[in-house]
C-alpha cells in the first residue's frame, strides 16, 4: 500500500490485492456536477487519483508504471459498501454509485517505490483477455450470468476472487 495509509475495516478491505485504490479525476468531476459540491482527491477513499485513464475499461491484470520505478497491477473494482455510504452522507449512495458504474479500481503493488503528484502513468502490460473492471463490477453485483466470463482472465484474476466465482457458479 501507500506509506501512512490506514485501512479501518480489514474484514472486507485491504490486503495485497487492494493495496491501492485508484479513482479517476474525470469521474470525481462527474460526481461534483451531480452532487453540486466539490470532491477533493481522496473523498472516495482513493489513495491514487488518475487523469486520462478510463478505469472502467481497464483490464484486470493490466500493469502500470508510475514515475520512475513503481509498478502496480489492476486487480478488481470497488464494490460500494455501508462504510462508503456513511462517509458520503448522501441518500441512497450505494445504489447511485453502483448505477453510475465508474467504480475505480484496486491495485496490487508489483514494484514498490515513491509516487509523486503529477507522475505519469504508463500502461506497461495489457493482458490478451477482455475482462474489464466494468464487466467485473457488473458480474460481481448485478449481472451474475457474467461471472463465468471473468475466469477468462486466468491468473490475472485475484486468487480469492477466482475461488469465490467458482463457488458461486458451481
Amino acid at each position: 500500500g501507500l506509506a501512512g495509509d490506514i485501512v479501518c475495516t480489514t474484514e472486507h478491505h485491504g490486503g495485497t490485492d487492494q493495496a491501492v485504490y485508484a479513482y479517476a479525476r474525470e469521474d470525481l468531476e462527474w460526481w461534483e456536477r451531480e452532487l453540486g459540491y466539490e470532491l477533493p482527491a481522496g473523498r472516495f477513499g482513493e489513495n491514487l487519483t488518475t487523469r486520462g485513464l478510463d478505469l472502467t475499461n481497464t483490464l484486470v491484470g493490466e500493469r502500470w508504471r508510475i514515475g520512475d520505478t513503481v509498478v502496480l497491477q489492476v486487480t478488481s473494482p470497488r464494490i460500494p459498501c455501508a462504510t462508503f455510504a456513511h462517509r458520503m452522507r448522501e441518500p441512497k449512495w450505494v445504489k447511485r454509485f453502483a448505477a453510475r458504474g465508474a467504480t475505480g479500481t484496486y491495485l496490487r503493488v508489483v514494484v514498490p517505490g515513491e509516487i509523486k503528484a503529477g507522475d505519469r502513468i504508463e500502461v506497461v502490460r495489457r493482458p490478451r483477455h477482455t475482462v474489464t473492471i466494468g464487466r467485473s463490477f457488473r458480474a460481481l453485483t448485478t449481472e451474475a450470468e457474467l461471472l463465468p466470463s471473468l475466469l477468462e482472465a486466468g491468473d490475472d484474476l485475484p486468487a480469492e476472487e477466482r475461488a469465490a466465482i467458482l463457488r458461486r457458479t458451481g
